[in-house]
């Protein structure tokens, strides 16, 4: 064994302790720049709330597709269409050519789904059960998801959004402080951002403000408010152009002449197709953008509007339209959300745990370096060190990660700390006990680390496969729980074992010179009589 040199073990060491130093500093300063630790729910308060999915609306709104499809499908192959009309859970569609049949049942042929009853040219559409079933668990998959998008682009640190039963979610949101954060972080959640293209009824609009909702859904029509007046309504064909589903993209611009937040979408191809074809052959028109149920402009189309591209204004502040852009990009609900339980979580319960917490993970620590200090002396001060790396190489990769620390992750630095202590008493013994057989100590200390070897590996192996298994089945804190035991665990392969044998190596000649092993390993050479 090489000694007073620097080995690569400790060459490994040193890179480690300036790998933690520098990444795990800007969570122990809170300083504003760097990756930074991210308190959970539990420590530093925010808001917990359980959303209930509405997935009858995603019936609806997939009937209400399908009926989308079946219009834009006549109107491009001329085919002359007696009625078209929506029912609660059905489209109905009468044909006048027969010559016409076998292209409508082709179409309805690729469109997956379909329960479709003919009698001569009457059609009636339905979804069947199935599909019925999909759709309703795709919205509460969608919503998972989409929820999840709109709260990481609102900036939010380590939101959890898990699916809770067949149609309920979870949303904690750590570090919500105010009602107004509350406030606008429920209304980012619940925005249904259902954005539609949809004709107006430019032959009965001046009936809009007297006719009643049933009265207009004889004609085909729906009643919405206009955005800025409640008051004033619009009458409008039910079945829409175009959806959200075709939009790619949106993006706070501002209005040339106003100066006023207006939100710019950009369609894809099959959208912007549907939009162009629509509006070449609508000129004159009125086309109205709808956005959850209320009319947001209707302006007269000019002329054919190609690129796929269009803008919403509303007279939005900076902050609303950023929220509803956030809300387009992230797609819409498929269907509403309902809010079935909200709990606060006020920061004064969680700097109680922090401070309980800290003086639980103080005390550990004191009594564990301690413990190794009387029990080995300098090797137990070796191990302290090592103890401390691994520390700090645990917070900066949680760091570097953007991992959230809960109250379960605490415990788990604890466990980790032990473990990691446990490491080095197996290794200490081996070594003493090649000691007390009379071997050197250069040998003992390398057959030692061979010696403990393998019980460590094992040891930790089974704690690692423990800790993934938690976490893929874990949620919340549980998951954070396993992380931070993971991330130890292998933090401590890499000091406790790699470390302190770095550091003996590199100590080695100076151990055997002083001949006083009760310094060094808290055990005194026996002589042979």
């Amino acid at each position: 064994m090489r000694s007073g040199k620097i080995t690569y073990r400790l060459v490994i060491f040193i890179l480690a302790l300036i790998f933690g130093l520098g990444f795990s500093m800007p969570s122990f300063l809170q300083s504003q720049s760097g990756h930074k630790i991210s308190l959970g729910l539990d420590l530093q308060g925010g808001l917990h709330m359980l959303l209930g999915v509405q997935t009858d609306e995603a019936l609806a709104s997939k009937v209400k597709s399908v009926a989308s499809s079946i219009r834009y499908f006549t109107n491009k192959n001329d085919i002359l269409v007696d009625s078209l009309k929506i029912e609660p859970d059905a489209v109905k569609l009468t044909i006048l050519d027969g010559d016409d049949v076998k292209k409508i049942n082709e179409m309805l042929k690729s469109i997956k789904g379909l329960d479709v009853k003919q009698d001569a040219l009457s059609y009636t559409i339905t979804l069947t059960e199935q599909e019925k079933i999909d759709t309703q668990k795709y919205a509460v998959d969608q919503a998972v998801e989409t929820i999840r998008n709109r709260l990481d682009q609102f900036g939010l640190a380590e939101p959890t959004v898990a699916k809770q039963g067949e149609k309920d979610i979870l949303v904690e949101l750590p570090g919500i402080k105010t009602a107004a954060d509350e406030q606008r972080a429920k209304d980012l959640i619940a925005k249904a951002a259902h954005l539609q293209l949809m004709a107006l009824d430019d032959k009965r609009q001046d009936q809009a403000q007297s006719i009643s909702a049933a009265d207009a859904a004889a004609y085909g029509d729906v009643i919405y408010p206009d955005v800025k007046n409640q008051n004033f309504k619009y009458l409008i064909k039910d079945i829409p152009v175009l959806d959200g589903s075709m939009l790619v993209d949106a993006r706070v611009a501002f209005d040339n002449q106003t100066n006023s937040p207006i939100i710019n979408f950009t369609l894809n191809a099959e959208g912007a197709r549907i939009f162009g074809d629509f509006t070449g052959s609508n000129v004159g028109k009125r086309l109205a953008i709808v956005l959850d149920g209320k009319v947001y402009s209707a302006p007269v189309i000019n002329e054919r509007i190609g690129g796929g591209s269009g803008q919403i204004s509303g007279g939005f502040s900076v902050e609303e339209a950023h929220d509803v852009a956030i809300a387009l990009r992230s797609g819409a609900l498929l269907a509403p959300v309902k809010m079935l339980e909200k709990r606060s979580i006020g920061p004064s319960l969680g700097q109680q745990s922090i401070d309980q917490s800290m003086v639980a993970l103080a005390g550990g620590a004191i009594l564990v370096v301690l413990f190794m200090v009387i029990v080995y002396g300098l090797a137990g001060i070796l191990a302290n060190i090592a103890l401390v790396v691994n520390i700090l190489i645990l917070v900066a990769i949680m760091a570097l990660f953007g991992a959230t620390l809960t109250l379960p992750g605490m415990a788990g630095i604890l466990l980790t700390i032990g473990m990691a202590v446990d490491a080095n008493v197996i290794i200490n013994e081996r070594i003493r006990e090649l000691l007390k057989q009379g071997q050197s100590v250069s040998v003992s200390i390398q057959r030692g680390y061979e010696n403990a070897m393998s019980a460590i590996v094992d040891s930790n192996l089974t704690t690692l496969i423990t800790s993934a298994a938690l976490y893929a089945y874990g949620t919340g804190p549980v998951k954070g729980f396993a992380v931070t035991m993971s991330i130890g665990i292998i933090a401590s392969m890499l000091t406790a074992i790699l470390g302190t044998h770095g550091m003996f190596e590199f100590l080695t000649k100076k151990i055997e010179n002083s001949k006083n092993t009760v310094l060094w390993f808290g055990y005194k050479i026996r002589k042979a009589a």
